[in-house]
């Protein structure tokens, strides 16, 4: 399969990742001249065959509405005629184009995901979680990768507005949301996970507590008699990056530990980033000592642990360490890495029936005045080797 380029939208449902196009249509219409449904033609030997409904209609010997009022799934229809349609749709290939239809419904049952890396397993298993739910409603998913791009993740929210999504799933790079204005004046639902912005804007969110997550990791090492602790962390522009901080900062504090701040370095979450700072901090360790450092993200993680390899350094005895949402299913890294841990596939199903009900609000009453809900999970320590205990 020949999977479109990375800067490409992905249409996600039914169990494979396509290419988001606009398809030419063919719209067909009842005897009052009212949209009654769309269709889209597929030959047998894959290339469109732009027939019109009055050919089908023609050759099966029914009306154009009694076609359209099969493929909607009309109720008023002789079930020997349903029983004719189906199979002459069949025989010709022929299959609703859900974009086109959403003109007569107002709704596409498509909703939009933009995250900044969906290499990361974070993401990937929340997209999961969300499609799990959604999938059952027949919902489907329209996914987007910023690649950690605040301009990507602006063209992207136009783009997806442009494609009539019904709801928003975002985590944002960006500080300026102002591309988030004409979904909050359509009353198009927006729902935040990882990274909350810094505005006013009406939204939904579902994060975990970024504070606690630092407090258990930063906490697990001075248990294990640590004291000297770096970290690699976000930007502290985000809020992701701002908490995980200020939890490594306040577990310092409650220790009376004397926080060193050129043992705070800041990356990208991305893998090469962690390598280099770790590097830095390596190469400055004589000067500023450390036996442990704490790491806020996945790709951030693995980039470490090479730079630590690299200089002949052993984890846990030289360096002990503590990663963010590491995932080593396979059981091939040694040692094992002890991480902070996400609910990931539980956000994605608490996000995705939070879409569920904004849509049934909206369904019912187009001026609502929601009650927003910030929803915040609890994080969990993973404890494996890499994080063992200091001799004294």
């Amino acid at each position: 399969m020949k999977y479109p380029p990375k800067s490409s939208p992905l249409f996600y449902g039914a169990g494979h990742l396509t290419e988001l196009k606009c398809f030419d249509n063919i719209i067909a219409n009842d005897t009052r001249n009212n949209l009654s449904v769309v269709l889209h033609s597929i030959h047998a030997n894959g290339d469109n065959m732009n027939s019109t409904l009055k050919d089908i209609a023609r050759e099966l010997g029914v009306s154009v509405s009694t076609i359209s009022r099969v493929v909607n799934n009309k109720t008023y229809v002789n079930p020997k005629t349903r029983k004719i349609v189906l199979e002459g749709l069949k025989k010709f290939n022929y299959m609703p184009n859900q974009v086109a239809r959403s003109l007569k419904k107002q709704s596409t049952g498509t909703v939009g995901i933009v995250v900044p890396d969906i290499s990361e397993n974070f993401f990937t298993e929340i997209i999961k979680g969300i499609d799990e739910v959604l999938g059952k409603k027949d919902i489907s998913i329209v996914l987007a990768d910023s690649s950690e791009s605040a301009q990507k993740e602006t063209n992207y929210l136009k783009l997806l507005y442009q494609n009539r999504i019904d709801a928003l799933i975002l985590a944002t790079v960006s500080k300026n949301h102002d591309a988030l204005d004409i979904y909050n004046s359509n009353n198009i639902p927006v729902i935040f996970i990882d990274n909350m912005p810094d505005n006013d804007h009406n939204f939904d969110s579902v994060i975990i507590d970024n504070n606690k997550a630092s407090l258990l990791a930063v906490n697990h090492l001075i248990e294990n008699n640590h004291r000297d602790i770096a970290i690699i962390v976000g930007s502290p522009d985000e809020t992701t990056g701002y908490e995980r901080l200020n939890g490594y900062r306040r577990a310092l504090e409650q220790h009376n530990i004397i926080i060193d701040e050129h043992l705070i370095q800041y990356g990208n979450y991305k893998e090469d980033s962690g390598y280099q700072c770790m590097k830095a901090l390596i190469q400055n360790r004589k000067d500023h000592p450390f036996t442990a450092i704490y790491i806020g993200s996945e790709m951030m993680t693995y980039g470490a642990i090479k730079a630590i390899k690299e200089y002949d350094f052993r984890i846990p005895e030289d360096i002990a360490l503590v990663g963010f949402d590491v995932h080593d299913k396979s059981g091939l890294i040694t040692p094992g890495i002890t991480s902070v841990r996400q609910p990931e596939n539980y956000i994605g199903k608490t996000v995705a029936n939070l879409v569920i009900n904004r849509l049934k609000e909206k369904k019912g009453n187009s001026h609502m005045n929601p009650v927003y809900q910030h929803i915040v999970l609890e994080p969990s320590l993973e404890i494996r080797k890499s994080s063992n205990n200091r001799d004294l």
